[in-house]
């Protein structure tokens, strides 16, 4: 049922309906004319050619006032040429080209949108929300806030951005990021919306409102790739203010040298190639389709082309290319305090906060099997620290400072800090009852799949991979070899990587430059970059808003995928005009020197079209 009211919904579309009229009028003329009717079928086929040379004219008239020349004007000239020398079945099969090839390049768009049609189709609408009872009630998805503990049922798709709660979840991820098998993910992890509930109803508390999720700023990003008309389709539209006059001159010469004007109108009639300069765009939405499936969400075939021209490629460290996920390195403990004490109190009590380093606490108490409690009376201070009472104990958890704040001295566990770069990571503070007992010191381990994606930007012909971090110098040096990564820009402030980016666009190299990164730091060099390219990692909305493609699966190699992508969605676009357009000045010769008619040259110009289309439509494949 749902395939064949899909290909209802086809039918019933505009562009569609005037092709179909079209065929129709075109048919019965010949009808017409095989019962010895010549006359009506010559008014039917008049009729055809005059009821689409109307909004023709118009459509030709309005591109002209904004002084510009699409190939639609040879079409106008062809069917009027026609209709003035009653060659009334040639200008009608014009007409049936045209309107066959706008139904032809809809349906196609249509094909090659499907994909990232199908992201905005499951946006969530409705949460279970546990109530203050206990009961789970069913509210609308907007409501939903930070720290709400919400149901999510077998079937359902995850409404916002959460952690799981209670049991293990197993999860759909396909819509996101196109991993076809279901992904397991235990008590404390994260969830992006959009996601399937694969397995039975788990728990979830929310992270962000709906308005902030994952899957809210992907529908955004679709709806903004929906609009986008790229530069490649204008230099499409100047390709064809090159042939209109080539095709004039041709034909006049064609009228001139045989006296026959009916040869000019062959070649018109074949140098129309309506769909053909659709194949263009075509190929690019394709692009932006085929890395949507690759789990890439690219704002149009604006950004297709550019990334296709990308020379040099700077990338954000954390986050980017490393995790952006803390994992803890090892615990210190002050007198008699065990390690595992100190986990489980600081990660009972980060149960209420949704910092990515409250999160890294959480996972590893769940991993090593460790018995969480819920705490009473807690308080957070964003970005300092959090403090609450866990089985009677009074626990704060947070930097250095927050515990002095709280009366508690770290002094004797800061002095057990390595002197091989340990200062430089994360460290949280952890004390009981008033007094110091453990430092968990974490570190953000690089991305496994980051050096084969620098590898993949330099075989596909990147000049220069760079980093960019506000990271030590020796710390980024060391991940850049460990990389492959050419050049290193450390200590670098937001400011300071707005003018890396323009030093690489405007210097020496004059480099076309993708930015990548995933924070609000990076957000300004996003907007200054070329292409600007976000991972999307917690707390990388603002990032995602700025960028022109947003990462939407959890791997930096996505960054190499949309690359290679747009640079095949780009030459399989230029390869379709090109290609085109040499079919139809071979055809233009054919046609002036006589061998072929205006029938037969509208045939085969639409066989053209066809063939440069399905080739634009090559760039949906792998």
């Amino acid at each position: 049922m749902v395939t064949s009211r899909r290909a209802w919904q086809w039918v019933r579309e505009p562009e569609v309906l005037v092709a179909f009229a079209a065929l129709l009028g075109v048919v019965a003329g010949l009808v017409l004319a095989g019962v010895g009717q010549g006359t009506a079928a010559n008014v039917v086929w008049g009729v055809v050619t005059g009821a689409l040379l109307v909004p023709l004219t118009w459509s030709v008239i309005r591109t002209l006032l904004r002084r510009d020349v699409g190939v639609d004007a040879i079409a106008l000239v062809a069917m009027a040429g026609a209709l003035a020398l009653q060659e009334f079945l040639a200008g009608a099969v014009v007409a049936l080209m045209l309107a066959g090839g706008n139904a032809l390049e809809a349906a196609a768009g249509r094909r090659a949108r499907h994909d990232l049609e199908a992201l905005v189709s499951r946006v969530p609408q409705w949460a279970m929300r546990r109530g203050p009872g206990g009961d789970f009630q069913r509210v609308p998805a907007g409501d939903v806030q930070p720290g709400d503990v919400l149901l999510v049922r077998a079937g359902e798709v995850v409404p916002v951005d959460g952690r799981v709660l209670d049991v293990p979840a197993l999860l759909d991820e396909s819509a996101l990021t196109g991993e076809p098998l279901p992904v397991e993910r235990m008590p404390g992890d994260s969830v992006r919306s959009g996601v399937a509930n694969a397995a039975e109803a788990f728990e979830l508390v929310a992270t962000r409102p709906a308005s902030e999720s994952a899957y809210a700023a992907i529908v955004r990003l679709v709806e903004e790739a929906e609009g986008q008309r790229a530069p490649f389709e204008r230099m499409a539209d100047r390709y064809a203010a090159l042939l209109l006059p080539v095709t004039l001159v041709v034909a006049g010469l064609a009228w001139a040298l045989s006296g026959d004007p009916v040869r000019a109108l062959a070649v018109l009639v074949v140098a129309t190639p309506c769909p053909l300069i659709l194949a263009a765009p075509i190929a690019l939405v394709s692009g932006v389709s085929r890395a949507a499936r690759k789990g890439v969400v690219l704002k149009g075939g604006t950004v297709v082309e550019q990334l296709a021209r990308t020379s040099a490629v700077l990338l954000d460290k954390t986050g980017t290319l490393t995790t952006g996920q803390p994992r803890i390195q090892r615990i210190a403990t002050a007198s008699d305090a065990r390690s595992d004490d100190v986990l489980r109190l600081a990660a009972s009590l980060e149960q209420h906060s949704a910092h990515v380093v409250a999160g890294a606490l959480v996972q590893a108490a769940h991993r090593d099997d460790l018995p969480l409690s819920l705490p009473s009376d807690v308080h957070q201070v964003h970005g300092q620290g959090i403090e609450g009472t866990i089985a009677g104990h009074r626990v704060t958890v947070g930097s250095a400072e927050w515990l002095r704040t709280n009366g508690i001295d770290p002094g004797s566990l800061l002095d057990q800090r390595h002197a091989d770069g340990e200062d430089g990571r994360g460290l949280v503070m952890v004390g009981v009852d008033g007094a110091p007992a453990g430092m968990i010191v974490l570190a953000d381990p690089i991305r496994p799949d980051a050096r084969t994606m620098i590898e993949r930007l330099h075989a596909a012909g990147v000049d220069e991979v760079a980093m960019a971090t506000g990271d030590r110098r020796d710390v980024a040096e060391a991940v850049a070899a460990d990389l492959g990564i050419d050049v290193v820009h450390a200590e670098c402030s937001p400011e300071d990587k707005v003018a890396v980016v323009a030093a690489m666009r405007e210097g020496e190299g004059r480099h076309r430059v993708a930015m990548v990164g995933d924070g609000i730091n990076d957000a300004p060099a996003l907007a200054r970059a070329d292409v600007g390219v976000a991972m999307s990692t917690p707390g990388a909305t603002v990032a995602s808003e700025t960028a022109d493609a947003v990462v939407m699966v959890d791997r930096v190699d996505g960054v190499a995928d949309a690359i290679i992508t747009s640079r095949r969605a780009s030459a399989i676009a230029r390869q379709s005009v090109v290609g085109g357009m040499l079919m139809s000045f071979v055809a233009m010769g054919f046609a002036a020197f006589g061998y072929l008619s205006p029938v037969a040259g509208a045939l085969l110009q639409e066989g053209i079209d066809v063939i440069v289309i399905l080739n634009a439509l090559r760039a949906l494949r792998a």
